[in-house]
Order: structure tokens, then sequence, then C-alpha cells
């Protein structure tokens, strides 16, 4: 974040409800990846849903199939994107042979003509939602920490009540794990009690469903259009080298050296498009950033000792001649360290 003004642009919708056309799809999806819905620093980032499928909207009883899957978790600049994809399960046939893989196993350029082709396909329906890097700083680094696991599973959970809100029949899905398997899964089923769904929760579920493999091109693509298009919120800052922090991970060169000279602002750190939850920020931030001192924080603390101290004080005295009197009472109670230990019943 910078000291700067920033700009004030429109950002796309964050309901989830199903667009009414492709081409409606279309231009959500433009306007998500070329940088007008991506300003929004306050709140949840965009969702939004492409129209629903006509054979399923021509009869919403029949069995639907879905896929989860996400990009870009592990990136220090830029957002984590998710993608889902459905389709009936009668649909099966034609879908799988559209040539859905694994977005990691495919290049730019095919991952993006695949995209088109799902866009093009109209018994697929696909969901995207991106969580940007304000949003993940911002909640990890709350007071009651919010971690990306936890938003993991809570994103791929909203998207799935989107779905299931717009009146699809969802009896299966599949979903690349976020943590441990079981412990997903359960939390699925507990979510989803009732609804009938069956869930398969696995590592690389992106290679081996195709649900999967769909839902894995439409976050990846996202992801890749929004750092290929990026646009700064802050309007003052001019970084060097532009837009060029590559995949935007620590481990790409290109990332580290955009970080090395992109420190924006002595107080405010890094633009947003940095998670500044991140180990590599924070390290960065310790090392160059201006030392702040907050004052209001220092008497928070100094306040909570006292309190500490005051309650210890309510449960351990001194052995004062009133005290050996009461020890006397009593029978005889431990002294340690100087303290007398007092019983329950001295305080009733």
């Amino acid at each position: 974040m910078t000291s700067g003004k920033r700009k004030h642009t429109t950002t796309i919708s964050s309901t989830g409800h199903p667009c009414a056309t492709r081409g409606e799809a279309r231009e959500y999806f433009t306007k998500l990846t070329t940088g007008l819905g991506f300003h929004s620093v306050q709140g949840d980032g965009p969702m939004f849903m492409s129209d629903l499928p006509q054979n399923i909207l021509a009869d919403k009883s029949l069995p639907v199939k879905m896929g989860i899957d996400e990009a870009g978790r592990g990136s220090v600049i830029g957002p984590m994107t998710y993608g889902a994809a459905f389709w009936q399960i009668a649909s099966d046939e034609i879908c799988e042979k559209k040539g859905f893989d694994d977005s990691k196993a495919l290049d730019h350029a095919k991952r993006k003509k695949l995209f088109k082709l799902m866009e093009d396909t109209p018994e697929v329906g696909y969901v995207v939602r991106c969580l940007h890097a304000s949003e993940i700083s911002r909640k990890m680094l709350r007071p009651s920490a919010y971690n990306l696991n936890e938003m993991s599973h809570d994103t791929a959970i909203d998207m799935i009540r989107a779905v299931l809100n717009a009146g699809v029949n969802v009896t299966e899905l599949y979903i690349d794990t976020v943590g441990t398997p079981e412990f997903y899964l359960n939390k699925l089923n507990r979510a989803f009690d009732g609804k009938n769904i069956k869930f398969t929760v696995c590592k690389k579920a992106d290679s081996l469903f195709k649900t999967c493999s769909a839902a894995s091109i439409a976050a990846k693509v996202a992801r890749d259009e929004i750092v290929e298009n990026f646009k700064f919120s802050e309007s003052n800052f001019a970084p060097i080298n532009g837009i060029q922090f590559g995949s935007g991970y620590p481990s790409d060169p290109k990332c580290k050296e955009w970080l090395d000279k992109n420190l924006a602002d002595p107080f405010f750190g890094f633009p947003d498009a940095v998670r500044f939850s991140w180990a590599p920020i924070k390290q960065v931030l310790d090392e160059k950033a201006a030392k702040i001192k907050f004052e209001a924080d220092e008497r928070k603390d100094e306040a909570a000792e006292d309190v500490a101290q005051t309650s210890m004080a309510s449960f351990v005295t001194s052995t004062s001649n009133e005290n050996k009197a009461k020890k006397a009472k009593l029978g005889g109670l431990a002294v340690h360290g100087g303290f007398q230990i007092l019983a329950a019943s001295d305080f009733l």
C-alpha cells in the first residue's frame, strides 16, 4: 500500500448470480482480467458465474457434476483465483472430449485456447472467484488470523452454494485438496449436509477429473490475464520495470528483482498488489522500511500487564503476620518462594 490517492473505478459484481447470456459472461471475464474489476481493495474480491447451460435450464432435476481448482496460491504478487466448471452427467461424452487437462501441464497459449473452447461449449458452465492480494493480506494479518487454507475452503464452499442457489442439481463434486483430504471432506459434508452431493477430495484432482481440469484452466487463465494486464490502484505509483514481475512467485528471479526495486514508500511499503502477509515481504519490510513505534499499543500492553499482575496478586499474597494467622486457622498451607498459596476456601 502506498500513501497515494487511490483511483475510483467500477468493480464487477460479487453476487455470484448466473449471467443472462454467454456474451455477458465474456464481458465480466474481460472486466476482471483487464484491471477494471481489480481496484477494489476493501471487502472480498469478485465472483461471477457464466450463464447456465441450456440443457440444465431445460431440466434442473437432472444430475450435474462439478469440479473446483485454484491458481496462484503461493504467489507473493497478485491474486489467488478459483475456478469451477460444471455440466450435466449426461453431457460427459461431449465435454470430456474437449481436451481439458491440468492447466499446469499446458502452456499459456494452450490454456487460452481451451478456455475459449469452454466459453464456446454450451453444455459447460463455469465460475471464477478472485481473491486479491489485499484481501488475503487483510484476512491473514487480522487479530484473529484467517489462514489461507480456511480461506480456500470457504471460497470453494461459497462457489458451490452459488451454483446450488442457481438451481443446479450438483450430485458429484471433485476438488483438489487443500490440507488434509479427510478434514476437507468432512468440512464439505458438514456444510452441505442433506444436499446429497458425493464429494471426492484428493491430490492432483485437476489431472484426474475433467471437471477439475476445466476448472483449473478457468482459474489459471484468469490469473494469467490479470497479471499480464495488471493495473495498480495507487495513482501515483510508477513501478521500476513496470509490471515485469514475472509469475509473481518469490522463486521467480523477475519477481525478486521487482520487489528489490519497488519498495514504494518507507511507511506503507509496497503497493497493494503485494501480499503483506507473506514471509518474504515481512523480511524486506523489516530490513528496509521505516521503523514505527505505536504508543497506543505500548499503553495497551502496559495496561494488560497491570491487569495480569493484579490478577496474580489476588491469588498469591506475601507471608505477613496476618497471613500466618490465617495459615494457622486453616490448619497449615504450603509456602513456596516467600509466597503463601491460599486454598479455595479463603475466597468463599
